[in-house]
């Protein structure tokens, strides 16, 4: 008889050496020769403490090559348009298929990308009402917001016996509300922010960042004529003033030379305020935050659609209604469709939805704007395009996968992950949970430490001989925490009343004070608008998220935390120098490649290749800077190591650096030990930069912490570690507050606050209160029910 998995279906026979990716001498980051086999049609689970060197091997080895070899598949021509990728450093990669990767990357910040663009549905939907609305008002295009409407005049020659002329007007109709341009809101300029009216023009008025009088700009607004540069602001004529604030764009010549006239408004909004936000120079984005405002449209009242587009409905329900309904809800709505004419377009659609639900995103609305998902989110819903698709025989590769999921809701991710293998698929996953870990087909444990010390493969084979290996992961797998025998008592309590944010259904609680908090429930309950949302930012507050953390490529962890100064410092002491010659941003920095350690060449057509720089060899300082020393290394070296090696280093001898050393312990307290130090911060994952803000942060002033997940991206063996962290912050007088769906977490809390019962218009309420064996107790829950079963009561 065929041997069954969790889901019920027959497993995969075991692949014979035709059903194999070979992986040999791979030496991609930290990875040392890793020589591995990887059975196809399989569910394959990368497991190892963090920087071990899963995603060198999952993503930067086999996904990587995989999609360098379909791109070279393409016309040279089409190889133009895309980014040159070079061959991973590995002696053999042999077996592999077509690799989709789907990571947590949050989805672009533009906001007419919604979760309906991201997925199709929204597509759908609009073909939907231009087949069945009432009043018809035009093809799919109108009921778009992303597809403006245009109205132009022209002539036609028609040639017919005679040639005639005729006069027409063309119409492309879109449904993007004309106010707004289809982002739903309009901004308002706080115009004490763009210029300082007390001054003239010529005295350094303008007050926008780059607006010089001494640059372009300075030579066209003060040659422009329209007003006198040398007159203050506040004495401008209405006109003057409308001029310098909205004028069109006009053709001007200033001293002999043709220039474009525009005014401030309509130039900074196309300059600045039309750009993703995250995208903009961090001076230019702290104007941005300072000058701008935004409201929702008047006009559209935040739909981002034409009166017309919103005009037909079907059933009653216009294209804005129905993408403002949660999906659970809208999903029941189109069910009860039935129109023969569009059938073929209904399934799909239902299925479609269904999906959204099925994953544990039903809580959701369709007009929900893409950048605002989390990492968990914008994986899951990347994931709604890949499980109706016909393709077979294809490698996906997941990035943890159940982030951000509850216990609950991971059962329902396993058996997504179990439907694509079954299709023929191969489906790696880079997992730390141990609900996850126990559905693999095939385990490769990577370790045994992070960084240096990892890249090695320590287990390969099944859950069952992982358990028994004897790794750090197979040791750590069954590991339980025991509910909390003794909690502490509350020093005062936190008053949140008539909560209504979101989803919240006038909540009112009282989050204890001076004790360790856990809020928790599953995705969608309304957790974080709960916390986030209710708990007041004010002086004492320390709000530590997963959001982006803002800067450069030229960021890293050493110059986020003001590392980089103490170090700089002790350079420049022990060498008498100037510490600006240790900042590969200033007068250190190699000249070929301004410091960045890599060369950019752009290829003209072809897309721009980035390489290491040759002349400093990847380092980012000038030669003469690495001849300084400081303990026998040199600054790029001591970039380069890894934070436990450098607590180290800095903590004793003639390198001692106190005020570095602390930074690197309170680094290492949060689980960062195996990140190198000038490691970039595009690189680091959700949990990963969460952490790296907590560090910095441990040494404020604030009271009340309030923590997003921490363990996400966190090895089994780490948790312990956070926990003990978690204990030192309230033993110091903190009062700390997490979100978190571990179990160990729940178990380990003085309280526990439990958000739904269910997800949206279900969720939003607080289902429980109380300690951890009260929880289990009650048992009424589906928290209590998972506690329950992680510790064994």
């Amino acid at each position: 008889m065929a041997k069954r998995t969790e889901s019920g279906s027959p497993a995969p026979h075991i692949a014979d050496s035709h059903g194999l990716i070979r992986v040999h001498g791979a030496r991609v980051n930290n990875l040392k020769d890793v020589a591995i086999e990887i059975p196809k049609r399989r569910l394959t689970v990368f497991t190892g403490v963090s920087g071990s060197g899963k995603s060198s091997l999952v993503f930067d080895t086999i996904a990587a090559e995989s999609q360098r070899m379909i791109n070279e598949t393409y016309s040279a021509f089409v190889q133009g348009f895309m980014p040159v990728q070079a061959r991973p450093e590995a002696d053999v990669l042999e077996g592999l298929t077509t690799a989709i990767i789907v990571d947590q990357q949050r989805m672009g910040a533009d906001p007419r990308s919604t979760v309906g663009t991201a997925t199709d549905a929204n597509a759908m939907l609009r073909i939907l009402f231009s087949r069945l609305g009432d009043p018809h008002v035009g093809p799919p295009g109108a009921y778009a917001f992303n597809v403006p409407s245009v109205r132009a005049s022209g002539a036609i020659t028609v040639e017919k016996g005679t040639k005639k002329t005729v006069k027409a007007t063309f119409n492309r109709t879109g449904g993007m509300c004309p106010r707004c341009e289809g982002r739903g809101t309009v901004s308002d300029i706080d115009l004490t922010q763009l210029y300082d009216d007390s001054k003239s023009l010529n005295e350094g008025a303008l007050t926008i960042p780059g607006y010089s009088m001494d640059g372009w700009y300075g030579r066209i607004y003060g040659g422009c004529g329209f007003f006198d540069p040398d007159k203050p602001i506040r004495k401008f004529t209405k006109r003057e003033l409308a001029d310098l604030l909205h004028k069109e764009p006009t053709k001007i010549k200033v001293d002999g030379i043709n220039l474009t006239y525009e005014g401030l408004i309509p130039k900074i909004q196309k300059s600045m305020l039309s750009k993703d936000l995250d995208a903009l120079q961090p001076h230019i984005r702290a104007f941005v935050e300072r000058a701008t405002t935004f409201a929702t449209c008047p006009e559209c009242e935040g739909t981002r659609l034409t009166a017309e587009a919103r005009s037909s409905k079907i059933g009653g329900i216009s294209i804005a209604d129905a993408c403002a309904m949660q999906i659970s809800d809208l999903a029941a709505w189109v069910r009860g469709l039935e129109e023969p004419s569009v059938a073929p377009l209904l399934d799909k659609l239902r299925h479609t939805l269904d999906s959204f639900v099925e994953i544990g995103l039903g809580y959701l609305a369709l007009d929900r704007p893409a950048g605002t998902l989390s990492g968990g989110e914008a994986q899951r819903v990347k994931m709604i395009r890949h499980l109706g698709s016909a393709l077979t025989d294809v490698t996906y590769v997941f990035d943890e996968p159940t982030t951000g999921l509850h216990p609950h809701d991971i059962q329902r991710m396993n058996d997504l992950l179990l439907r694509l293998r079954d299709k023929g698929n191969t489906v790696l996953v880079v997992e730390h949970k141990p609900q996850t870990i126990a559905i693999a087909d095939h385990v490769v444990d990577l370790g045994p430490g992070a960084g240096t010390a990892g890249g090695t493969v320590c287990f390969e084979g099944t859950v069952e001989g992982l358990r028994a290996s004897g790794t750090v992961t197979g040791r750590h797998l069954g590991d339980r925490t025991g509910l909390k025998k003794t909690v502490r008592t509350p020093s005062g309590a936190l008053e949140i009343r008539g909560a209504d944010a979101h989803n919240l259904r006038a909540v009112d609680v009282d989050v204890p004070l001076g004790v360790l908090v856990v809020v928790t429930g599953v995705a969608g309950s309304g957790k974080s608008s709960l916390v986030h949302g209710s708990i007041p930012a004010e002086e004492g507050v320390v709000s530590v998220d997963q959001g982006a953390i803002r800067g450069s490529r030229r960021s890293n962890p050493a110059t986020y935390t003001g590392l980089l100064d103490p170090i700089r410092s002790a350079f420049a002491k022990a060498n008498g120098v100037k510490p600006a010659l240790f900042s590969a941003n200033s007068e250190g920095a190699c000249p070929a490649c301004n410091g960045a350690g890599v060369v950019f060449t752009d290829l003209g057509m072809m897309a721009g290749v980035s390489s290491t720089c040759e002349e400093c060899e990847g380092k980012r300082y000038q030669a003469s800077v690495l001849d300084y020393r400081l303990g026998g290394r040199d600054i790029s070296e001591v970039l380069a190591m890894p934070v436990r090696e450098a607590e180290e280093f800095f903590g004793s001898g003639e390198a001692r650096v106190p005020a570095a050393h602390r930074i690197l312990g309170r680094l290492a307290d949060v689980g960062l030990g195996y990140l190198t130090l000038g490691q970039p911060l595009t690189t680091l994952s959700g949990g990963e930069r969460q952490r790296l803000k907590l560090a910095t942060h441990m040494a404020d002033k604030g009271g009340v912490y309030v923590l997003d997940e921490p363990t996400t991206g966190l090895h089994l063996a780490d948790v312990e570690q956070l926990l003990g962290l978690l204990d030192r912050l309230v033993d110091s007088g903190k009062s700390v507050i997490v979100v978190e769906h571990h179990p160990a977490v729940m178990a380990h809390a003085d309280w526990i606050i439990d958000l739904g019962p269910g997800a949206g218009h279900d969720g939003g309420r607080i289902v429980f209160e109380g300690t951890p064996a009260d929880l289990v107790a009650d048992g009424s829950t589906l928290t209590a029910e998972h506690l329950a079963a992680y510790a064994g009561v």
